[in-house]
């Protein structure tokens, strides 16, 4: 049996949660719970990152400060730290914070697959809303990373302008919100946080496989919050990092979807 191998009961879902080699990429594990893949490290490369939707939070972290330069994250919903992972290895010396609502979760995770060495990861057990409270007072971070949502149905408390509004707050001047959308091709919950937290933050702007913006399916399309106005060489940049075929919408182009205008 492959040491990496194994499963974790999750008290709060009431969940099984396995992790096991992917036989399709040499040095990679899926973590699954509930018997659905949820998440996807590659240990030897962890630059390398398999899910789409995640290479797209990847490539937005990627603008978010100069190349290579250490950033303080933030992960609401660690999963099993791929995109912590990721930002250690593009830019080391990065502080990092996760909170994870499963104790038994990240608990399997950081004992199956361990951070690399070096790794300055804070964790933290809990509710995501709750947690920005509990933090240190004085954090402030470039990057706050929200995947939690995982269909039209969503926490309330979280799925709101006033969290976004906590989650701001947290922001140095030039940091960035990302949220983690996952939706039915009706684009539902889409549209309602596209609300929520242009009422929370000055601009935002959406990027996706093409398709999604079609209603064609159900998937990922990722939110991105700003303190500023959205920077419109990042638009360029992303749709030239893919994964392609990608869209970046903002501003009017944005409304069409939503339905409404910004407020700001």
């Amino acid at each position: 049996m492959d040491p990496h191998e194994g499963s974790r009961f999750l008290r709060t879902t009431g969940q099984h949660a396995t992790i096991s080699a992917d036989s399709l990429v040499e040095g990679s594990y899926i973590l699954s719970i509930g018997g659905a893949a949820q998440s996807h490290v590659n240990i030897a490369q962890p630059a390398e990152i398999f899910y789409e939707y995640l290479r797209r939070i990847g490539h937005v972290v990627d603008l978010a400060a100069a190349p290579s330069a250490p950033v303080t994250a933030l992960h609401l919903g660690a999963g099993a730290l791929t995109l912590a992972r990721y930002i250690q290895a593009t830019r080391p010396g990065s502080e990092q914070y996760a909170v994870e609502l499963e104790r038994e979760l990240l608990d399997f995770v950081l004992q199956r697959l361990p951070m690399p060495a070096g790794t300055a990861l804070h964790q933290y057990i809990g509710d995501a809303r709750a947690a920005l409270n509990d933090l240190p007072a004085e954090a402030r971070f470039d990057v706050v990373i929200l995947d939690i949502f995982s269909g039209p149905e969503a926490p309330p408390h979280i799925a709101c302008r006033g969290f976004y509004e906590e989650a701001a707050a947290r922001l140095n001047p030039n940091g960035v919100l990302i949220v983690n959308v996952g939706d039915e091709p009706a684009l539902s919950l889409v549209r309602s946080q596209v609300a929520a937290l242009r009422e929370a933050m000055p601009d935002v702007a959406a990027f996706a496989e093409t398709g999604m913006f079609a209603g064609k399916y159900p998937g990922n399309i990722i939110l991105v919050g700003t303190l500023g106005p959205w920077p419109q060489e990042w638009t360029a940049e992303l749709l030239a990092r893919g994964p392609h075929p990608a869209s970046v919408l903002n501003g009017v182009d944005l409304d069409r979807i939503t339905g409404r205008p910004s407020p700001h």
